[in-house]
């Protein structure tokens, strides 16, 4: 395959670049709507005859099996992301997540249809998870695919900004419709805008999603004929290890994220006795500076390093984890905001090097199944489940302690995965990854 001139090829990849950012940030809109739906909203309409505590496990139950549903879309949308292309997946992965929030927009409640309701809000939520489970690595893989040898992590950080911004645009729908709308307004109809406002974002994601060029390493694949009729298959032969330590690695992206955007939104207004919408304003805020971090982390992961840069993101978290709820419990604003400033940044150091230190344990021939795979095993094990874990160890020991030891136990597998299990498995060399099809290549490890 002829490449492109050097002219010619920068604004590619920052075409790309930005739009795996748009098509990652419509994703997490629609994740993340879920999310505060089921904190706010969900425990009243589709869980009326349990207790708050148990209304609200449920609810977080529920946003939790969109995690177990993501390893179906990664295998699916993994298998043939490495068979037929990058781009047709996206678009796939796209339409699903849309299609899957719009209809529950129009979902009858708990008092319309009985118990009908929550199955059908946990049919959809599973949707959602295959979506998600098949959008993150295809968007990466076109941004990381595309780049400049030396700046694979900060492209490939570009996709990872689609977190803080969805959780963002996610946090200002519900300021705004919780601002205009009467509580009880809110609670009977209002949120449902918030999901509907999906099916205009579908057709913005795909017409950006239609233009994107097929990533020249999969073309490359192709061409060679190196393309695999069981990539699925040929990933769990031949890179079962990568999958272990890029799944334990990815368990601090999830944990931290969901924990500051869910947990810390549910902790603040049902413990604390916060307003939800002054939750909501400090999230959004400090989005902001999740955003700036996450960039200035993909730069400081090809400078000094990926695993040194991930590795200073994970001691961050560790050591912030108690003190930030020590500032929560102020009931400080300010004080609220730098807990979260703190989490925000370490989050971002953590997950800005994170695609590129991953998606290069596998040759392109199998990249889509084997980064796919991977991250969808650490957001079951760190973000399907941090809330939920989190709420009922508070509940059960009345003590932030617990929840606090819960995330440190977690930050610390990530940390010994990339930092150790990442020694055990050599780094494939790009530029041959399609000449080793059946292998990992031995060509070194990644720079700490």
């Amino acid at each position: 395959m002829t490449q492109l001139p050097a002219q010619d090829r920068a604004p590619r990849v920052g075409r790309v670049a930005l739009a795996s950012y748009i098509g990652t940030t419509i994703e997490y809109y629609d994740f993340f709507i879920y999310g505060l739906a089921a904190t706010l909203v969900f425990r009243t309409e589709f869980f009326p005859g349990f207790s708050p505590l148990a209304g609200t496990l449920a609810a977080l139950g529920t946003f939790a099996v969109g995690f177990i549903a993501r390893p179906i879309g990664g295998i699916l949308m993994g298998h043939f992301g490495d068979r037929i292309g990058r781009k047709a997946m996206l678009v796939t992965a796209l339409l699903t997540m849309g299609i899957a929030t719009t209809l529950i927009g129009l979902l009858p409640t708990y008092a319309q249809i009985g118990i009908w309701g929550p199955i059908l809000l946990v049919v959809l939520r599973l949707v959602q998870g295959v979506g998600v489970g098949g959008e993150w690595a295809g968007a990466v893989l076109m941004a990381v695919e595309n780049a400049p040898p030396r700046r694979r992590a900060l492209y490939g950080a570009f996709p990872q900004l689609g977190l803080p911004t969805g959780i963002m645009l996610s946090q200002v729908a519900f300021l705004v419709l919780t601002s205009v709308l009467p509580p009880e307004s809110f609670v009977a109809w209002g949120w449902r805008i918030a999901f509907l406002i999906s099916a205009g974002l579908i057709v913005v994601g795909l017409v950006i999603r239609l233009r994107f060029e097929e990533s020249p390493r999969f073309e490359q694949v192709k061409a060679s004929d190196a393309v695999e009729r069981r990539p699925v298959v040929e990933v769990l032969r031949t890179g079962w290890r990568q999958i272990l330590i890029g799944g334990f690695g990815s368990i601090a992206v999830g944990s931290i994220g969901y924990f500051v955007s869910l947990f810390l939104v549910q902790y603040g207004v049902s413990t604390l006795g916060i307003a939800s919408s002054t939750m909501l304003w400090c999230l959004t805020g400090v989005s902001v500076l999740w955003i700036a971090m996450t960039l200035v982390a993909g730069l400081a992961g090809d400078a000094f390093g990926r695993r040194r840069t991930f590795a200073a993101g994970i001691v961050l978290a560790i050591v912030w984890v108690f003190p930030s709820f020590a500032l929560f419990d102020t009931r400080s604003v300010p004080l609220i905001l730098l807990a979260l400033a703190g989490l925000v940044i370490a989050s971002s150091l953590i997950s800005g090097p994170m695609p590129s230190l991953l998606t290069d344990m596998f040759p392109a021939s199998v990249r889509y199944s084997g980064s796919s795979l991977s991250y969808t095993v650490g957001s079951i094990l760190g973000g399907g489940f941090t809330p939920l874990l989190s709420t009922a160890l508070l509940a059960g020991t009345g003590s932030t302690a617990s929840v606090s030891l819960l995330l440190m136990a977690l930050f610390a597998m990530s940390l010994a995965a990339f930092l150790i299990g990442g020694r055990l498995v050599d780094r494939v060399d790009d530029d041959r990854a399609v000449e080793v099809p059946k292998r990992l290549s031995d060509e070194g490890v990644d720079r700490v």
